[in-house]
């Protein structure tokens, strides 16, 4: 028998595996969302868990199903071609295309979501995804991608995956809206100070860095790679040609960026800040997002150390100086990155990248600025008038009370942590004054213990009460309980039931040169808020005293 070769048009092999590539590629970037609902939900208070977790699914549920109505019209009518929505489109087949720029622009969505995490209305976070990926970000990609209207003395705007157009579009927004929201509750104090308030668990963020930089391969390279193409009848390899220089400048933009955020904290502070660490190789794998078909390899290490760096400076700026309470630092990590590294396209770029430019470096250099000022103030326009109006009509943040409680229960009515959740620990530095010994008899020359059970939120404040009234010295307990605050109801996959402990924390504060009076009218000017739930405070007297270290007994050992 003659063996018989098969007869298979090449073509439909390479439509096949190119389809089946972009579904991969897309499958990875949806994985992103896992990433950031980790990473963000880690550098919030445990009280506001459960509310960033839901924008995070809400983005992608309300974002992408408006991209495929709206979106993708909008992006074609900029463009030039014509309003055609996602359900309107020439072939099946091209809603795999849909797909792979339908998680593109959630993403963008999302990343605002981390600046306006423990204040802002979950309907009003709702209402700007839906005309971020309505309006908002296809007129971006309208004006790039696919209509390339952004160009100077005939060399175009190049953002390869999204570095700006993704990426820093959605740290601008998140910037613009947190400034338009305000900062969270005693996030400044009346002097402009900033507290710290931390997160509640490093784990999640790191983690959710992890997850976001795997998804990140199929960013850069996915956009990369074509698997086949058809050659004179024949399979050929496609578009591979630029898959090494992509994976390895994304590779080496990720590391320098971890490297350089961490060394820029150690320089600032001896330390090496692992949320930093974590954000800054973020940054890096930002900042190369344009360009990592174009870089050079010593361009990678250029373009990441240098996103990884600014990023503890710009957030400084941002926290202390713009006094703009941005809670995941999305703008230093993708903003700023961003834009960053969109602008250093021609310096870096490869001389086989530039023997494909009809301009100059110059030219090339121009072209990139106009595009990150167009997308940037387009955004900024768009986020500061939807949030504005939000904002007028009284529904782009929630009540004091409600972001005390925290958004898990005055927007959803969980309690992320119901049975092993702590109140959220209250940073303000700290005091190094010395107690105070005015040689007098206060309390009768007695000692006294003053215990104080208040609000887990009001203890920064608090230490820095007892510290002006000489007192510096407590004990801090979380413990729960009730009393005049109203018992709340809470849900778990539908089923009802009753919360009346409530969180708190019990401060014990004992005294002998102090009159006790003094530690009263501190702790309760600090603690009040005047809702139900403020707490109480009791004075006891103390029998005796031991000073461990020396020996000392009685008002000498306090």
């Amino acid at each position: 028998m003659e063996p018989m070769p098969l007869q298979v048009d090449p073509q439909v092999i390479v439509d096949g595996v190119n389809l089946m590539w972009v579904l991969v590629v897309s499958f990875l970037i949806f994985f992103m969302h896992a990433g950031f609902a980790m990473l963000e939900a880690g550098q919030v208070r445990s009280k506001n868990v459960a509310n960033q977790l839901t924008k995070n699914l809400l983005t992608w549920s309300v974002g992408v199903t408006v991209f495929f109505l709206i979106g993708v019209g909008v992006d074609g009518l900029v463009a030039g071609s014509g309003f055609v929505p996602g359900f309107d489109v020439a072939a099946v087949n091209d809603w795999v295309g849909w797909l792979f720029g339908a998680v593109f622009a959630m993403t963008a969505a999302t990343i605002v979501s981390g600046a306006v995490a423990g204040r802002a209305k979950l309907r009003a976070y709702v209402t700007y995804t839906f005309l971020l990926a309505a309006v908002i970000y296809p007129v971006v990609t309208g004006l790039t991608w696919s209509g390339e209207l952004l160009s100077y003395n005939g060399v175009l705007f190049d953002d390869f995956a999204g570095g700006m157009i993704v990426h820093g579009m959605g740290g601008i927004a998140g910037l613009t809206a947190a400034w338009m929201l305000g900062p969270r509750l005693d996030r400044y104090n009346e002097d402009g100070s900033a507290n710290v308030i931390p997160g509640h668990s490093l784990t999640f963020a790191v983690l959710g860095t992890l997850i976001l930089a795997f998804g990140w391969y199929g960013f850069n390279v996915g956009t990369a790679a074509t698997v086949f193409t058809v050659t004179d009848g024949e399979l050929a390899l496609g578009a591979f040609a630029t898959v090494g220089r992509v994976a390895m400048t994304t590779t080496i933009a990720m590391a320098c960026g971890a490297m350089g955020a961490g060394l820029v904290a150690w320089l600032k502070t001896g330390k090496v800040d692992t949320l930093y660490v974590a954000n800054g190789l973020l940054a890096g794998l930002v900042g190369i997002t344009a360009i990592p078909h174009a870089s050079t390899w010593w361009g990678a290490f250029l373009v990441g150390g240098l996103a990884g760096a600014q990023l503890p400076i710009v957030f400084d700026i941002v926290e202390n100086y713009l006094k703009i309470d941005d809670v995941c630092a999305v703008f230093p990590v993708h903003g700023s990155a961003g834009v960053l590294g969109t602008l250093m396209l021609p310096i870096v770029a490869a001389p086989e990248y530039m023997s494909g430019i009809s301009g100059s470096r110059v030219d090339m250099f121009i072209a990139q600025f106009l595009g990150v000022v167009v997308i940037a103030a387009w955004t900024v326009v768009m986020t500061a008038l939807v949030w504005g109006v939000l904002k007028l009509i009284g529904q782009a943040r929630v009540t004091p009370e409600h972001e005390r409680d925290g958004l898990d229960v005055s927007e959803h009515g969980v309690d992320t942590y119901p049975e092993f959740g702590q109140p959220d620990v209250a940073t303000d530095g700290g005091s190094d004054e010395i107690i105070r010994t005015d040689g007098g008899e206060p309390n009768d020359g007695e000692i006294k213990m003053v215990t104080a059970i208040v609000r887990p939120d009001r203890l920064g404040q608090i230490k820095q009460s007892l510290a002006e009234a000489g007192a510096p010295s407590l004990t801090v307990t979380n413990v729960s309980g009730r009393g005049s605050q109203p018992a709340k109801k809470g849900q778990w996959r539908g089923e009802e039931y009753t919360v009346d402990l409530h969180q708190k924390v019990k401060i014990e504060c004992v005294v002998a040169d102090i009159p006790a009076q003094e530690v009263v009218d501190a702790i309760r000017t600090a603690a009040e808020t005047g809702e139900p739930g403020d707490g109480k405070i009791f004075v006891l007297p103390v029998e005796d005293a031991t000073q461990v270290r020396t020996g000392k007994t009685g008002p000498d050992a306090v």
